[in-house]
């Protein structure tokens, strides 16, 4: 009889469902379809960023509906810093910076967490500078 291992880098197994309810109490949205809003500008941001191992490693990990909408998209030839990032996702979908940043922090510190510490790593080594506080952790710099 053939047992198939379970994915040892699975962080968390999560439904879409899940994962906007997370969100919603997160971001303290006042329906699922504002959370779902919220993960799919900034999913399509991400995927415009992300490269490489790191990609294909956290579209594996996350829920499929999510996954689609990350996958979607062809990354960016110049990469934003963290500020460029949420700049972008708030002229995308007409809201201000701070609204931006405010859905940023609710959908990527889930996806943080889906990702899981090791991936997250790899994941932020990879971004431009400012992406550590979107994803809820301290970004630290070397001094000069």
């Amino acid at each position: 009889m053939f047992v198939q291992p379970a994915p040892a880098h699975r962080s968390l197994d999560m439904t879409f469902d899940q994962m906007l309810e997370r969100i919603r109490y997160a971001g303290a949205y006042p329906t699922r379809e504002r959370a779902a809003e919220a993960v799919h500008a900034v999913m399509t941001g991400l995927g415009r960023q992300l490269t490489g191992d790191e990609r294909v490693e956290l579209a594996a990990r996350l829920p499929i509906e999510a996954a689609i909408t990350f996958t979607a998209q062809i990354p960016d030839a110049e990469p934003l810093t963290g500020f460029g990032f949420v700049k972008e996702i708030a002229a995308r979908t007409g809201g201000t910076p701070a609204t931006a940043r405010w859905d940023t922090g609710a959908v990527l510190d889930t996806v943080a967490d889906l990702a899981g510490p090791d991936l997250l790593d790899r994941i932020l080594a990879q971004l431009a500078p400012g992406y550590a506080l979107l994803f809820g952790r301290a970004e630290l710099t070397q001094a000069a």
